[in-house]
């Protein structure tokens, strides 16, 4: 058959290309359906487009392929409409605990309400495409559901019930609030208030509740170690090792080859030393630094990852899965079997290791006069720990066994001190945040919560690795590399007229106009750390600024004040510090690395720093709930650490603990949340709790499926003393 309308497809060499018998293109199917100018059969479409008997199966493949990516779809006559026509939205549902939800449009327009009604539907993460059906009574733009393009749920984990003799498994995940129902036979022996692992058999729609199997049995809900379990599952975060990749990871030596030290430069000489804390176990840097002259030849060398796992290889594959190590409390989720990331690649003391250096020279100032990067063989001289430095730096008789590097030590120290300074000037941002550690009894409970002291040594560390990522991305930069930038944006105008409204009660304000510089931040940070409520204005000021993530789009990190910075000194646990890897390296090679899309490999990175925070999240509220269970009745005191339109969050003082007053526990009257000044107030008595308030509270409720803690007030709450503005 001669055909003449397929002849006109302007994608038909493409075609021909990639396929034995080439169909029409997506691009010319949607060509000839807009053509029509209505919706038209699957027949007229086949006929018009000179579709053979043969290929009538393949053709109805791809466009249900077409209707999955929500390019079309069929109305309830059967016929195929061109979505684009039809004014639908096309986005991704993102559940609420309370039975509602929102759609988070792909072309990042305003997210539209989705009733109760419409998310029974669907779950949680479903992509859809919906039409816009006007306002709801909040003023809110509201959706209807016209159809599911991609189901995001095929398994969860949950807690198994039984009410009326009818099974049904309740998520762990707040977001999706559907019961999921289980057949009869299909709980594997499960006991009711067991958390297991369901497969899901019926997605949920119009009309039927989602219906699951059971395919696995965790355990009780209190076991040991279920928190964890219940969160890998939950946020679907990879946590087997696939056979290919332990079977690659095996087949690697224990120590570096005489083979593989050929062509690098050798630094074996060096007292390099690696600083860490006291638990950890795959060290990705060592330091080392000297005087020159004036000023300072600083190296860090940072496991050469690179070397060992391959673009595409099994490893790479599972690295980029997972993008990140997670660091639960009392266990570790790599990024690369430990054969490679406690072994082979970390820079374990006494052992020869492969490295990439970033050496580099500065001035008295800590200004680079130049810099450079060598792929290199080490020898790490000693594990120092930033307890161990911080002792050696105040007491020189702590160094003991390690008094010959106590001279190294104190020169890297010289060194901070003058990268500080440097800091200060350039106006990085410097927010004083207080980070906690879970110690653990013999039963694997918590036994306390401590706050983690940030000493000099973690400071040093943290300027010498901030030293080496700005040479990799100026490097990079200069070479013309496209790479994975790590990105920060500064304040959005809604939050900086929000931030401003806020400081304008205290009488203060920020510099810099509609386009602050970190500067600013940084100057204002200055001038408000001796004040009695410098903890509340930080804690605005640091809620204004965006979070920071992985983009090929170089805009700058604003909280560091650096034009250009990228992650190069953590390839063990982070993917992206890998990819930096391969980058420099082939340009040392003098090659171009392309490992695919950029923008996708930033998204999906991002993606997964922000899984792994949800997760251990999750695990921590958890554990804290649990330790809190026999607290019930107790008072403590707090600060007021968050403000909603239904509470207020308190942080309790010592035992670094989390709960809500509800709204209704303020008082008799009605309260409005003012969401731009942080705070509730009382239309009758004029009763204000905001962000930063003391508080005394009693602990009410504890409650672990939810991981929520319920307080209330046990007197009035105590604002901070305050300097405001003359009037």
């Amino acid at each position: 058959m001669n055909k003449k309308a397929r002849a006109k497809d302007p994608y038909l060499e493409r075609e021909k290309q990639n396929y034995q018998h080439p169909l029409p293109s997506r691009e010319f199917i949607l060509e000839t359906l807009s053509g029509f100018g209505v919706p038209v059969s699957i027949e007229k479409l086949s006929e018009s487009l000179e579709i053979e008997d043969h290929e009538f199966d393949a053709f109805g493949h791809r466009l249900r392929a077409m209707e999955r990516d929500g390019q079309v779809m069929r109305n309830r006559k059967g016929a195929i409409c061109v979505v684009e026509k039809l004014d639908l939205v096309k986005g991704v549902v993102q559940g609420h605990p309370d039975g509602f939800g929102f759609l988070t449009p792909d072309d990042g327009s305003p997210d539209l309400f989705l009733g109760p009604k419409e998310m029974h539907k669907v779950f949680h993460g479903d992509r859809v495409m919906a039409r816009e059906i006007g306002m709801d009574r909040r003023g809110r733009r509201e959706a209807s559901i016209v159809e599911v393009l991609e189901r995001a749920n095929s398994r969860l984990v949950g807690r198994l019930y039984v009410e009326h003799s009818v099974l049904f498994v309740v998520a762990e995940n707040r977001r999706i609030n559907q019961d999921i129902l289980v057949p009869p036979g299909e709980h594997m022996g499960a006991q009711p208030g067991q958390v297991v692992m369901i497969e899901i058999i019926e997605q949920p729609s119009k009309r039927m509740q989602p219906i699951g199997r059971v395919v696995e049995i965790l355990g009780n809900y209190a076991d040991p170690g279920m928190e964890i379990e219940i969160a890998l599952r939950k946020h679907d975060l990879p946590n087997v090792f696939p056979q290919d990749v332990e079977k690659a990871a095996s087949k690697f030596p224990k120590k570096v080859k005489k083979s593989e030290i050929e062509g690098r430069v050798d630094i074996r000489h060096l007292p390099l030393v690696t600083i860490d804390g006291e638990t950890a176990r795959d060290f990705d840097d060592a330091v080392y630094c000297e005087k020159k002259g004036r000023g300072y030849k600083l190296y860090v060398a940072i496991a050469d990852v690179s070397h060992y796992v391959r673009p595409k290889d099994a490893l790479d594959v599972e690295a980029l899965k997972r993008g990140n190590s997670v660091y639960f409390p009392r266990r570790v989720i790599p990024m690369l079997p430990e054969a490679l990331s406690n072994e082979l690649c970390s820079l374990n003391p006494h052992v020869d290791r492969l490295c990439m250096v970033c050496e580099m020279d500065l001035d008295a100032h800590g200004e680079f006069k130049a810099y450079k990067f060598y792929p290199a063989v080490m020898y790490s001289h000693a594990r120092l720990t930033y307890t161990k430095v911080a002792a050696m730096l105040e007491n020189p008789e702590e160094a003991g066994e390690h008094a010959a590097l106590l001279p190294h030590v104190q020169l890297l120290y010289t060194l901070y001190k003058v990268l500080a300074k440097a800091r200060v000037l350039r106006g990085a941002i410097d927010f004083e945040t207080i980070e906690t550690q879970m110690v653990f009894n013999d039963q694997g409970k918590i036994d306390r919560i401590v706050p983690i002291t940030r000493n000099d040594a973690h400071r040093l560390i943290e300027e010498c690795m901030l030293a080496a990522n700005v040479c990799a991305s100026e490097f990079l930069k200069k070479h013309h590399q496209a790479a994975l930038y790590r990105i920060h944006e500064g304040p959005t105008p809604e939050k900086l007229e929000n931030l401003r409204s806020f400081l304008k009660e205290f009488g203060l304000d920020l510099k810099g106009g509609d386009d602050p510089h970190a500067k600013d931040y940084a100057a204002l940070l200055s001038k408000i750390k001796d004040r009695p409520d410098a903890q509340l204005l930080q804690t605005v000021m640091l809620r204004s600024l965006q979070q920071a993530i992985y983009s090929p789009e170089n805009v700058g990190h604003f909280g560091l004040a650096y034009e250009s910075y990228t992650h190069f000194t953590s390839p063990i646990r982070r993917y992206p510090d890998l990819l930096i890897h391969r980058a420099i390296r082939s340009v040392l090679e003098g090659a171009k690395y392309t490992p695919g899309s950029w923008s996708e490999l930033g998204a999906h990175c991002s993606m997964t720093e922000r899984r792994a925070d949800e997760a251990t999240r999750d695990v921590e509220s958890w554990l804290k709930c649990y330790w809190m269970m026999d607290k019930i009745g107790m008072s403590f005191e707090g600060s007021i650490s968050g403000v909603t339109g239904f509470g207020l969050f308190i942080a309790l003082d010592d035992v670094y603990v989390e709960g809500l007053v509800h709204i209704s526990e303020l008082g008799s009257d009605y309260f409005h949340f003012d969401q731009a000044l942080h705070q509730i107030i009382g239309e009758r008595t004029g009763k204000r709790f905001r962000l930063g308030d003391r508080a005394r509270i009693k602990v009410v409720r504890v409650d672990l499926e939810t991981s929520k803690i319920d307080f209330v007030l046990d007197g009035e709450p105590d604002s901070p003393k305050k300097t405001r503005k003359k009037k």
